[in-house]
């Protein structure tokens, strides 16, 4: 889908200021309320915005031990084991890969034994051949995507 620099300027004031209302956003931008409205629907029907839900702090809440699990699973079982990741609550993403193993998962845990229990459930589950993990340190480049709007609002101006 095309993104104008309008669309730019409102998925910009959404990263930025995600508690204001509406009403704000179209005074902040100089548009009507019904064309604010318009244009959010459009982004939010075409997948370009897919929640408005708060983004949460995995180490707040008590897990500050971030790893990338990869895994290796029996070939024809890729479905069975991705559904049985999803019923483990210490995986908040995974993914179906090339290179290196199958699976990539993002996994959470209160310490590194707990990590370590994560893991060993992991490599429990029918189809999962073999795991590998690498802790991450520390957070060099947070998750974001305002840079990425910000480059191609630049590209729809040209």
């Amino acid at each position: 889908m095309a993104v104008d620099e309008l669309d730019t300027r409102i998925l910009r004031l959404l990263l930025e200021q995600p508690r204001t209302s509406v009403r704000e956003y179209a005074r902040l931008l100089g548009v009507a309320r019904g064309t604010l409205q318009a244009r959010l629907d459009r982004l939010e029907r075409d997948g370009v915005i897919t929640g408005t839900a708060p983004s949460l702090s995995p180490a707040a809440l008590g897990h500050p031990v971030l790893a990338f699990v990869h895994i290796e699973v029996t070939q024809g079982h890729l479905d069975d084991v991705g559904e049985a990741l999803a019923a483990v609550p210490e995986i908040v993403e995974a993914f179906s890969i090339t290179g290196g193993g199958d699976l990539l998962t993002r996994v959470v845990a209160r310490d590194n034994a707990h990590l370590e229990d994560v893991v060993q459930k992991l490599i429990s589950l029918p189809g999962v051949v073999r795991t590998r993990s690498e802790v991450a340190l520390r957070e060099r480049v947070p998750h974001r995507l305002l840079p990425l709007v910000e480059s191609i609002g630049r590209t729809a101006r040209k």
